[in-house]
């Protein structure tokens, strides 16, 4: 954790720098555009790019006054036009059977027109505006969540967020709703940001609060390791924003829907800086790396980002945890009695404590020497397993080891590879997920 804190202290420390590269990167117009919604989307939905329906809009009390509610679906999103942050968004999943002008939020309380109103007010008001100025409210279309990220979300929906700098996709995270953020995408609140390796669309570290998790609160589900899915269309989406807006320095926001797939939800000329944090990496040295390339086409944009940007968090891990970072399923090099190696392809199982060789295979390299015995508990009940010594290379690095011997003939992998010898390794889930067994 201190290690972490370091790296938050560095990253943070160059966001100066970085507002050099938005200044000059975002003329006054760019920047008018991103800050209005309804601009924006227009904007874009004329060049043909997704943008979710917009329903209705209220520009003042007269037309609050006379509108019509039943014009209004079971589910929409309710949003400020200027807002900032998420703040100011109420989103609403159907409506109460035994009140038909009465809806339910993410928390299950009952939204009734009277709350609509306030709520409405306070956005005419500016009460969530960037300048605190009057703004128009509208309601939206509200995005069909993916059977893939139901589980990670508390009734909410998640975006992404990709931050665009001279037509090239520089850094990328996944925003989580969570139950402490009231079911917003929203990192202040208490969502969780998840970091993107650029050049596959995986998920790596995740913070809550700017502190490291692992898992999705209260649940064993790793946040590390999922696919998003379409991972290229999504980042040719935010160069063609880029390019149309002309915002030089921009983040796009970008859901999955179940039906439409990626949608545009709005444009940031100002996007918050704790990306770098998720990712573990300073906005900076990619922003250099970027910076006076002659990028021609969109598809050029998106090699790019790639090629100079995927599998560097990975290094970054190691670096900082001094840990190798390994797969699920990975080769080893295991040493014989007579100093031989012998390569085999080895399932990582950290739900298992000890490592287990297959007896047959232990037998012909003569390793199968049985140094003491333990009983387990299984499947099929208690049973006694024979211990030996197995020396092994994992990822260049030696591991001695006592392993169980048992019958594997009629499983996948010969060896599993437990926890007890892993303590100098980090596993990603999603990294060599398709390597053969034996």
């Amino acid at each position: 954790m201190f290690d972490l804190l370091e790296k938050s202290r560095d990253i943070l420390g160059i966001n100066a720098r970085i507002l050099t590269y938005m200044r000059p990167s975002n003329s006054l117009g760019a920047i008018r555009i991103a800050d209005n919604k309804l601009l924006s989307k227009k904007i874009l939905e004329k060049n043909g790019l997704p943008v979710l329906q917009t329903y209705s809009t209220i520009k003042g009390i007269q037309e609050l006054k006379t509108f019509n509610w039943t014009s209004l679906p079971s589910t929409f999103t309710l949003k400020p036009n200027r807002g900032l942050g998420g703040e100011g968004i109420m989103i609403l999943f159907g409506r109460k059977k035994k009140y038909p002008y009465a809806w339910i939020k993410a928390d299950k309380k009952l939204v009734e027109i009277k709350d609509l109103e306030n709520h409405i007010l306070n956005i005419l008001e500016g009460t969530f505006s960037l300048t605190n100025l009057s703004d128009v409210a509208f309601f939206e279309e509200r995005i069909k969540l993916l059977k893939l990220f139901k589980p990670y979300c508390y009734r909410g929906i998640p975006d992404i967020r990709i931050i665009v700098y001279n037509s090239v996709p520089i850094m990328a995270e996944m925003r989580l709703p969570t139950k402490e953020s009231g079911g917003k995408a929203n990192l202040h609140l208490g969502g969780i940001g998840v970091g993107i390796d650029m050049g596959t669309g995986v998920t790596t570290t995740a913070i809550q609060k700017d502190r490291l998790i692992e898992y999705v609160p209260g649940t064993r589900l790793p946040l590390r390791g999922i696919q998003i899915p379409y991972w290229k269309e999504s980042l040719r989406l935010a160069i063609q924003s880029q390019q149309i807006t002309k915002i030089g320095f921009l983040g796009i926001d970008i859901a999955i829907d179940r039906e439409k797939g990626p949608v545009i939800l709005e444009l940031n000329a100002r996007p918050g800086l704790s990306i770098q944090i998720a990712n573990l990496s300073p906005l900076d040295e990619r922003l250099r790396r970027v910076k006076g390339l002659k990028v021609k086409t969109i598809s050029q944009g998106v090699r790019i980002a790639q090629n100079l940007f995927g599998g560097q968090i990975e290094e970054e891990l190691e670096e900082i945890s001094g840990r190798k970072v390994i797969g699920i399923n990975e080769p080893i090099e295991i040493l014989d009695y007579q100093k031989e190696r012998y390569l085999t392809s080895v399932k990582i199982d950290t739900g298992a404590y000890r490592t287990t060789i297959c007896e047959s295979l232990a037998k012909k390299l003569g390793i199968n020497e049985v140094i003491g015995h333990k009983k387990v508990r299984g499947a099929l009940g208690e049973e006694e397993r024979q211990i030996i010594n197995l020396s092994f290379i994992l990822d260049k690095r030696l591991v001695v080891s006592e392993a169980f011997m048992a019958d594997r003939t009629e499983m996948k992998y010969d060896i599993i590879v437990g926890r007890k010898d892993l303590k100098r390794f980090l596993v990603d889930p999603a990294k060599n997920v398709f390597m053969r067994s034996k």
